[in-house]
């Protein structure tokens, strides 16, 4: 996946992400040992025990520890596939926004959860799972249909639809719940996957409270010429040019279509036109 060229930020949020995680893990290998033993009493893993004491930074700081190497290799590529086009299609503050929101939230459902069921669920929660699960979701929702190769085991690839990917993960999530049997957050990962679904569905495209996945427009645009007869416009099937429809419109209308050309044949495809009406939608989702 190729960093688009029609925003590119100074500084990777998605590349800070992957460093402060990488340094809380040194600084927790040095302090507690290999592999770091967090109880409940923790000040920084997320626990009810802890939200009891009104210890609320912990929904924020337990997203940047992790139990293992595998674990934050997991997270750490999740978190980098599917960061950096996201962070490319909606600019940093809210791909930051979303990926902490999805934290916090996940996290919420799991101590929830744990308090409903404190010996199956009790134990401290540490990980950036949730939040890497709403990038997944995220994902899934701006594109569907994009085809991706995962490795089983690490060496049987298969071929998905980027929602078939969601919809597994929430499938699995869902069995972990039913059939607990391991230290897995399954809770705290269906609760950033419905952050991530709600955080694009409501905010960037406006579409709630329709649940569908995105499907592709039925009304084409069509060229026509200006009124000065100095250039032309694309004007939608309402017969508006693009700078006089409303924002919900304007995205339905003009940047829809162009994230199915995005998720059908990539990001290099796009014309210098489409990248200009993507940095205008950007511009009218930050009020920038």
């Amino acid at each position: 996946m190729r960093q688009p060229a029609y925003h590119e930020p100074r500084v990777s949020f998605t590349v800070a992400l992957l460093i402060v995680n990488a340094v809380v893990f040194l600084v927790e290998c040095a302090t507690l040992g290999y592999p770091p033993i967090f109880l409940p009493g923790n000040y920084f893993a997320l626990s009810v025990e802890g939200l009891k004491h009104g210890f609320v930074w912990q929904l924020l700081t337990y997203q940047f520890m992790h139990a293992g190497l595998l674990h934050i290799f997991l997270n750490g590529w999740a978190i980098y596939v599917f960061g950096r086009e996201i962070e490319a299609v909606l600019g940093s503050r809210k791909f930051l926004i979303l990926f902490l929101s999805a934290g916090v939230i996940g996290g919420i459902v799991q101590e929830l959860t744990a308090l409903v069921w404190p010996d199956l669920f009790g134990l401290p929660v540490v990980g950036a799972s949730a939040g890497a699960f709403g990038l997944v979701a995220a994902y899934a929702m701006l594109f569907p249909e994009r085809e991706l190769t995962l490795l089983l085991f690490f060496v049987l690839p298969i071929r998905l639809s980027a929602k078939m990917l969601l919809i597994g993960s929430a499938a699995l999530a869902v069995f972990g719940l039913a059939f607990h049997g391991n230290n897995i957050a399954n809770a705290a990962h269906l609760g950033g996957m419905l952050t991530g679904i709600v955080f694009i569905r409501q905010f960037i495209q406006g579409r709630w409270p329709h649940w569908t996945f995105p499907t592709r427009r039925s009304t084409p645009r069509k060229l026509v010429a200006s009124r000065s007869g100095n250039g032309s416009f694309w004007r939608s099937a309402a017969g508006k040019p693009d700078e006089d429809l409303p924002a919900a419109e304007f995205l339905s209308s003009e940047v829809d279509p162009i994230l199915d050309k995005i998720s059908a044949h990539g990001i290099h495809s796009l014309t210098a036109r489409e990248r200009e009406i993507l940095e205008r939608a950007r511009k009218k989702m930050t009020g920038r």
